[in-house]
């Protein structure tokens, strides 16, 4: 490498990589669906070089539009290549745009390749014994290297100086033309010898020197010992001329006339204002952030920079007035503030994420855009000021937090709901929530956390919890962290919340449908989760913990067994030890390799080999056992609450792209119940004394919602009769009577059925089934035969898409698809695979929670202790209802579910009770 005290010339070779970017993963899109992956991928390697080598002079080189020299001289050159990809070329110009926002110089000549003027420059600079690195991943390039020029391929992180090139290739950078030229080269059309590959390329040129010494004595090369030798004469005669065009070909150019002087190849100032509304089109949020961070958005800010770069953090992008207030006087002033807005923002300050453990730290509101307190009641570090009494500020703002006229809007209101419960306050006047706004506007735009939707709708780079409290072990809570700190971080979530939700509102606005769904569903959904969380479910913890003991024992068993089956310990746990021993030593087939080309140990690679060896199917259970124990059947028992004596998840409106609720701490969602293992985890979820167990849940609801989308006939007839629906799909595909129907011509109609709502190809139901490919394609022919509604909905479903780039539920929940028209195959099948699927999992997902609606607002008018709801999973809600009063209010629950929603397919709600939660299912 270069002297690192000598500041080299830096050409980058800007087609090469754009094209290494575009075909190389991570193949990223934005919200909009535009293709962003090779901006990505040459910008980040533009800041992997700047920060390696600190040039003061860089240059990226692209290729010009239309011919050069070298296609006079040869029409059929690069005539194989084809045309760019139109997701390619979309980037070109944002690529060009950020590149000169950077400050780098930036260059493309007509009539030549990037490559001759790269070539030119390196040459010059080589004269003046100025250090060069050129960056490219061409191995033509090659040819340029001498002891002042050096290659670097920042993809692959390899360096080459002429003792790399002749390691790597075989020949020193004086051959490398001659090395290209006797090879020929597939990819730019150039002919070179016919039959010379690499070996015969090196052999020539070891043993006798360039193409023209080749050529003047063709006899000689038939003395040399490699493959093919006594032929060689008659092919350099033959073919000669060839060869000569070729070298004429790969020479690269040195002599390209353009005016760019030394000075005009000096790295310039970055333009901040443009890289933020690049960065922000594009959404790069981690270099947005950098940007509005202060730092350069190439290397981390140096000392002096970093300084600076603190203050613009909590420096906002419009004017701000943050008061922290400390007396009677200013809370007063304030509470007259949030009395006569129109729309207040509300936030807690609290001591944990933890809803039920959290305790309140302060309040903090704004009333308009930059206008925001902080109300601190709790902060207790050593020298903290006077704070107003806790109580005091809560019971003056009860009366605003519980009035239903004054309008309220916060982010993840869920949560702070939660809190103030539990500090008898009862949150009212919830109008708007920006989490749920950004999470319908496009629930796969963006993450929905704060900081994630203050860089994408508003450009700003909000306080983060780190940069007050620190990080790790050694984090502050926040009644620890100093108040002129602490204040401003806390006013900020106010306004900040406020300010979005002025910016994502007026673009939510213009699709009433949106509005709708964020009205009548998800804004009173989140009231409803915060009582469904706070109920909690009562768990058997000696049960849980009996468990746990077994699975060890088991867990340990199943270890010893896979040790005798392949005859020697391994780590069960390690993919590298396991590829070992499966295919390296037992020779399994391999069924599918990893991106690097490794054989992969993945499930369903391990499933398949499952069917005909025995390791693989201990080493899955052994997964699944051990997976279980340290998820369930270890954690449940410590998370038990030490006030209520139940264990309490979260739900989550805004992950899941669907609109389907997602839990944690404990995931509800993910417990087994295909094995009697994980039954045995939901036999330890458990009534109050003197109550029961009931779980209602919809039958068959994702093919219910087919039916009612596609309009099919012989489905809705089916499903109006109250048929079971798999065995009259397997009547129809199979043509035999409803009655005659065999066990397994219902399993094979169920996997049919369910397979087409996830977008099963023909290949996939063969799988499934252990069927060949054609009689599972015979099998989907049947059955579009008979519903041909269905066929023609799903064709129209994935058109529909491709022109809008989502797809709609039946309630106006849209799911966005941005890779519907990618150019890569395998990307776009995912996507039209989802774009059928997605209107049935998300309209089951409007249904269950229009379901939750409705039964929250009977138990509200009931309002005693007679039932509550504790979960909701999938498309079950699991209560417990006072032993005595079952019979009277599971029906009426059930009823309440049915009757949710009307659509044309009847909704069945179907009830279980026992003493636990499996009895119940």
């Amino acid at each position: 490498m270069p002297n690192s005290s000598e500041s080299p010339l830096i050409l980058v070779d800007g087609s090469s990589y754009l094209y290494r970017a575009f075909y190389s993963p991570p193949h990223l899109t934005n919200s909009k669906g535009e293709a962003t992956g090779a901006v990505y991928g040459v910008v980040n390697m533009l800041r992997s070089l700047i920060r390696q080598y600190s040039p003061k002079r860089m240059v990226v080189v692209f290729d010009a539009k239309g011919k050069t020299f070298r296609d006079d001289i040869y029409p059929e050159y690069k005539a194989n290549r084809p045309s760019m990809p139109d997701d390619l070329r979309s980037q070109i110009e944002p690529l060009h745009a950020i590149i000169k926002a950077l400050g780098i110089p930036m260059i493309a000549i007509e009539g030549v390749e990037a490559d001759d003027v790269i070539g030119t420059m390196a040459r010059e600079a080589s004269e003046r014994k100025e250090s060069v690195i050129i960056s490219t991943g061409d191995k033509d390039m090659a040819q340029l290297v001498n002891e002042h020029v050096s290659l670097i391929n920042t993809m692959t992180d390899t360096f080459l100086d002429p003792k790399g090139v002749e390691e790597k290739f075989g020949v020193p950078p004086e051959l490398i033309i001659d090395y290209l030229a006797l090879m020929g080269d597939k990819v730019d059309n150039i002919p070179g010898l016919p039959g010379v590959g690499e070996k015969t390329a090196l052999a020539l040129l070891q043993g006798i020197g360039g193409v023209e010494k080749i050529l003047a004595d063709p006899d000689f090369s038939a003395t040399l010992s490699f493959r093919g030798s006594k032929t060689m004469p008659k092919k350099l005669r033959e073919h000669g001329e060839e060869a000569r065009l070729s070298y004429l070909l790969a020479t690269i150019k040195t002599d390209v006339e353009f005016d760019l002087k030394s000075e005009q190849m000096q790295l310039a100032d970055i333009d901040r204002d443009a890289l933020i509304q690049l960065y922000g089109e594009m959404e790069f949020k981690r270099w947005l952030a950098e940007v509005l961070d202060g730092g350069g958005a190439l290397s981390a800010p140096d000392a002096a920079q970093a300084g600076e770069a603190k203050a613009e953090i909590t420096t906002p992008s419009i004017p701000t007035n943050y008061t922290t207030v400390l007396t009677e006087a200013d809370l007063d002033l304030w509470l007259k503030k949030l009395q006569s807005a129109p729309l207040i923002a509300v936030d807690t300050e609290t001591t944990s994420l933890d809803y039920m453990q959290a305790d309140l730290v302060g309040l903090s509101v704004a009333v308009e855009a930059g206008e925001a307190a902080y109300i601190p009641i709790a902060h207790d570090y050593v020298g903290a000021p006077q704070q107003l009494p806790a109580q005091y500020v809560l019971e003056k703002f009860k009366v605003i937090l519980e009035d239903e006229n004054i309008a309220k809007v916060g982010q993840n209101l869920k949560y702070d709901m939660s809190v103030l419960a539990r500090h008898g306050i009862e949150l009212k006047g919830i109008a708007f929530d920006t989490m749920l706004e950004s999470y319908i506007l496009n629930s796969t735009g963006t993450r929905h956390d704060m900081d994630s939707l203050a860089l994408k709708f508003l450009q700003h780079k909000t306080i983060h919890f780190e940069d007050i409290a620190g990080k790790g072990a050694k984090q502050l809570t926040f009644n620890q962290i100093e108040l002129e700190q602490a204040g401003p971080y806390a006013a900020e979530d106010a306004d900040i919340t406020l300010r979005l939700h002025q910016e994502i509102w007026s673009q939510l606005e213009q699709h009433p449908s949106l509005v709708k769904l964020f009205n009548d569903i998800e804004l009173p959904l989140a009231s409803v989760l915060s009582r469904l969380e706070r109920n909690g479910v009562c768990i058997d913890a000696d049960k849980m913990r009996q468990h746990s003991q077994q699975l060890a024992e088991r867990i340990e068993s199943l270890k010893t067994q896979a040790h005798e089956a392949a005859g020697k310990e391994f780590n069960l746990s390690s993919p590298k030890q396991l590829q070992q021993i499966l295919f390296e030593e037992m020779q399994l087939p391999v069924v599918k390799k990893t991106p690097k080309g490794a054989p992969s140990t993945a499930e369903d690679v391990l499933q398949e080999l499952a069917l005909d060896y025995p390791l693989p199917k201990l080493i899955l259970e052994h997964r699944s056992l051990s997976k279980l124990k340290s998820t369930y059947t270890d954690k449940l028992p410590l998370m038990v609450d030490s006030h209520t004596g139940r264990v309490h998840t979260s739900y989550h409106q805004a992950v899941a792209a669907t609109g389907r609720l997602s839990s944690t701490d404990p995931n509800l969602q993910n417990i087994p119940i295909r094995h009697e293992e994980g039954r045995r985890v939901r036999q330890a979820f458990i009534p109050a004394p003197g109550y029961t167990m009931v779980a209602i849940d919809y039958s068959q609801i994702e093919l219910r919602i087919m039916a009612h989308l596609s309009a099919d006939a012989g489905l809705i007839k089916a499903f109006a009769a109250g048929e079971d629906i798999h065995k009259a799909t397997a009547a129809e595909v199979f043509g035999v009577e409803l009655e005659q129907v065999s066990v397994d011509q219902r399993r094979s109609a169920k996997a049919i059925n369910f397979g087409l709502i996830y977008g099963m190809s023909a290949f996939g139901l063969s799988k499934q089934l252990s069927i060949g490919r054609a009689q599972a394609q015979t099998y989907m022919d049947k059955y579009f035969e008979r519903y041909p509604g269905v066929l023609e909905y799903m064709d129209k479903t994935r058109e529909n898409a491709k022109d809008k780039g989502y797809v709609e539920t039946i309630f106006g929940r849209r799911l966005h698809l941005p890779e519907i028209n990618a150019r890569n195959a395998m990307r776009r099948k995912g996507a039209e695979r989802a774009a059928v699927n997605a209107p049935m999992q998300g309209s089951a997902a409007d249904i269950i929670k229009l379901a939750m609606l409705a039964v929250d607002a009977w138990l509200l008018e009931r309002n005693n202790d007679d039932v509550r709801m504790l979960m909701q999973v999938h498309d079950e809600l699991v209560f417990e209802i006072k032993t005595e009063l079952v019979d009277d209010i599971a029906p009426k629950l059930k009823q309440l579910m049915e009757s949710a929603v009307q659509i044309d397919i009847p909704m069945i709600a179907e009830v279980g009770q026992g003493m636990n939660w499996d009895e119940a299912h």
